[in-house]
């Protein structure tokens, strides 16, 4: 299946992009902070790549269904108060459900309102796609952004602590790689991945079609 102005993009490939061709991390190189800061863990690293997902998919269905009624020159305020609602919902399922996980995760809730990956989908995407098109491209985005944050979180967790999703997996002697819990810890891992993953995407036999899109590691 293909749509008008896709250049014949299926219904998968659309689905995919954000998953392998655009990942907003391995890639794009955006939202970095959260990447940074949440991952030091499996648990938390998951957690919020499926909050980021639900605001992205959630938001994305919405600025697509309004796309046609929001004056052009408000739509960026109007995406805004979307997303914001969205991360409203988010915020108080978390706290609700795991307030340990609520403490963990920190301001990195809220900040997803500002978060790059999902104002960029809104505005480059959802604004020109019916909602089924712009809602698979968004559900596409945020499991490559969760899939990228638990690459990442579960890395830190099993160098770092000697555990993955808090069961140990080595015996006693194992020393920790205290680093890895650090910051410079989450600049070595998100390093190595991106090594992987480019490597990974010269050898694809579709690599002549995938070039890296040029991004910036903002929030």
């Amino acid at each position: 299946m293909a749509i008008p102005g896709q250049k014949e993009l299926t219904a998968l490939e659309n689905f995919m992009e954000g998953v392998w061709k655009q990942n907003p991390i391995f890639v794009m190189v955006l939202g970095m902070c959260p990447t940074l800061a949440v991952t030091v863990s499996a648990v938390n690293a998951l957690a919020m790549g499926v909050a980021t997902t639900f605001v992205l998919v959630c938001s994305a269905l919405l600025v697509s269904l309004m796309r046609r009624i929001v004056p052009k020159e408000v739509r960026i305020a109007t995406y805004i108060v979307i997303i914001a609602t969205f991360v409203t919902i988010v915020d108080y399922l978390i706290a609700a459900i795991s307030l340990a996980l609520y403490e963990a995760l920190g301001a990195f809730i809220q900040l997803i309102v500002v978060n790059c990956i999902i104002l960029g989908r809104a505005e480059a995407h959802a604004s020109k796609h019916p909602p089924a098109w712009a809602a698979s491209n968004a559900l596409g985005m945020g499991i490559g952004f969760a899939v990228a944050l638990f690459a990442l979180g579960a890395v830190r967790e099993i160098l770092g602590a000697g555990k993955l999703f808090g069961i140990a997996l080595f015996g006693p002697d194992f020393q920790p790689w205290v680093v890895m819990v650090l910051p410079p810890g989450g600049f070595f891992v998100l390093g190595m991945w991106l090594l992987l993953f480019n490597w990974l995407r010269t050898r694809s036999p579709a690599a002549g079609a995938m070039k890296p899109v040029e991004g910036h590691g903002h929030g």
